[in-house]
């Protein structure tokens, strides 16, 4: 058994929904999951939940936020059975255009945060998506009418970053968002051959400046909703 998520084999689904937040993982599998779902983790306030998404076998598992806590969940998944990680999440906004609730789906995730480095035991590394969930995700996005915006992402290890410049250096070189979890959940699935897709909600909009702009607490629950309707779909797909 691992240590953080008090689980057997068989507990998880293949598939998992990954946000930070225990309470997010709760409120997807009430709102989203077909009925009758079990929880399988409650160790720590580390809520995790299994049961259906139209008939398919689903889990969420929340993560906590920042890369160290989120790569001790992902890795224990794994052990686990976990073949599917899907982060579902916000993000701050980064692309010129944006606007407060639109997708954003991560290519690659340029790990700021030195953690995912560390784990997979190389200097530089920006871990990539699993395609074929992109390509799933933008295609069903798009489809429900979304705004969608599909690029590198960045993922850093501070919330709150003291120097002003720093949305600008990532904007620079095409960053469309920037979070806490991503880069860690693809190195971990590309170390043991799984796959993965990080889908974000934007929360905030970044200026050059470092000054940042908050979506309202309504508005941000429509966005989530959205994206979680996809992100259920491409889970099981």
């Amino acid at each position: 058994m691992p240590i953080h998520l008090r689980a057997e084999t068989g507990d998880y689904a293949p598939n998992v929904l990954c946000p930070g937040d225990p309470r997010r993982a709760r409120y997807i599998a009430e709102t989203f999951f077909d009925p009758g779902f079990r929880t399988v983790n409650e160790e720590r306030g580390m809520l995790g939940f299994t049961g259906t998404f139209e008939g398919q076998p689903i889990s969420v598992q929340t993560t906590g936020m920042g890369c160290p806590s989120a790569g001790i969940v992902f890795e224990e998944l794994v052990m686990l059975g976990a073949q599917r990680l899907i982060r579902v999440g916000t993000c701050g906004g980064l692309k010129e255009g944006m606007r407060m609730g639109d997708t954003v789906v991560g290519i690659s995730a340029t790990a700021e945060d030195t953690t995912p480095l560390r784990y997979a035991e190389v200097p530089s590394y920006a871990p990539a998506a699993t395609y074929d969930l992109m390509e799933t995700a933008v295609r069903l996005s798009r489809e429900q009418g979304a705004t969608v915006h599909v690029g590198p992402i960045v993922t850093s290890g501070l919330f709150y970053d003291p120097v002003p410049n720093t949305f600008a250096r990532w904007k620079r070189l095409g960053h469309v968002g920037v979070e806490m979890e991503a880069a860690m959940m693809y190195t971990v699935a590309a170390v043991h051959g799984i796959e993965a897709l990080a889908m974000m909600t934007v929360s905030d909009l970044l200026a050059d400046d470092g000054s940042t702009e908050r979506i309202s607490d309504e508005d941000l629950k429509l966005g989530v909703d959205a994206m979680m309707r996809i992100a259920c779909r491409v889970a099981v797909s």
